[in-house]
């Protein structure tokens, strides 16, 4: 099974904790490169989550997002740390007396950095809760990118059947062209009354049939073709080999243009043209 890397993925998760929310999206990229974005008290998973995407892609610019609201309910108590509240009072009072007129306000003192601390959680616990919320979210996504690979692999397969049909075409052709190309030039030098010497005349025939003959050209093409559904039946991360084998159609369809004498042949060759093209642009979407 081949893999497209263009997929997304998004799960809701809820407890008692609050709320989290994955999301992972991919688009193609030549390499694999992963955009992690977590709250600041999961850092820590960062690590983790890359780890995972290695060994499950090869390829694909991956974006994994978490958004996470705790539950109001669920936030731990406040701490006053007393012995610091204290120690302000005391700075306080004194700065007054010198001031003269200034004045002591318990909120400012109530937020100075220590005095009022929030109960620390157990994100020990919560972290191992979002680490397998997250596992069913990277399933879902990989069945996503599993499902649009299957979508290209057929795309594929249709154009293959496209190619290997121009390919019969142009084959069962090649007689009647290359018959045709004889008795033209032969109606040539009749109508010119020029006598060649009949030897002559079947060397110089022979050598333009095998500048005109494709046949190489259609065993190539058919073989290319055989070659490209193997490595869609082997699957898996096969995206640069699909796209070598692009390049090696093409540049028999070339081949066989440059050799084209008949307008059937011309217009083969275009639609083989059309068709390996249109191959190419949805190849860029496999991992």
């Amino acid at each position: 099974m081949i893999h497209s890397m263009t997929a997304y993925a998004r799960k809701e998760f809820k407890g008692d904790w609050g709320t989290a929310v994955w999301e992972i999206r991919s688009v193609n990229q030549r390499y694999l490169e992963t955009y992690i974005r977590l709250p600041e008290q999961f850092r820590g998973l960062e690590a983790v989550l890359r780890e995972r995407f290695r060994k499950q892609l090869q390829r694909g610019k991956v974006e994994c997002n978490l958004r996470f609201e705790a539950s109001s309910a669920n936030s731990g108590a406040l701490q006053l740390n007393e012995a610091l509240a204290e120690k302000l009072i005391e700075s306080a009072n004194w700065v007054s007396k010198k001031a003269g007129k200034a004045k002591l306000n318990p909120v400012d003192i109530l937020r100075w950095p220590g005095v009022m601390e929030a109960e620390e959680k157990d994100m020990g616990e919560l972290s191992t809760d979002l680490l397998r919320f997250f596992n069913e979210t990277l399933t879902e996504f990989l069945e996503s990118r599993a499902s649009e690979g299957e979508k290209l692999q057929a795309m594929l397969e249709q154009r293959l059947a496209g190619i290997t049909e121009q390919a019969a075409f142009v084959h069962s052709k090649m007689p009647e062209i290359i018959e045709w190309q004889r008795e033209r030039i032969q109606k040539k030098f009749a109508d010119a009354k020029i006598e060649l010497d009949e030897t002559r005349v079947e060397q110089e025939l022979i050598l333009m049939a095998q500048k005109l003959d494709v046949a190489e050209e259609i065993d190539r093409l058919n073989a290319h073709v055989t070659e490209t559904y193997s490595i869609l039946k082997k699957g898996g991360a096969c995206g640069r080999r699909l796209d070598f084998m692009m390049q090696e159609f093409n540049r028999e369809s070339n081949t066989l243009g440059s050799k084209s004498i008949s307008t059937d042949i011309t217009k083969s060759a275009v639609e083989l043209k059309v068709l390996i093209e249109q191959m190419r642009e949805q190849l860029q979407n496999i991992e």
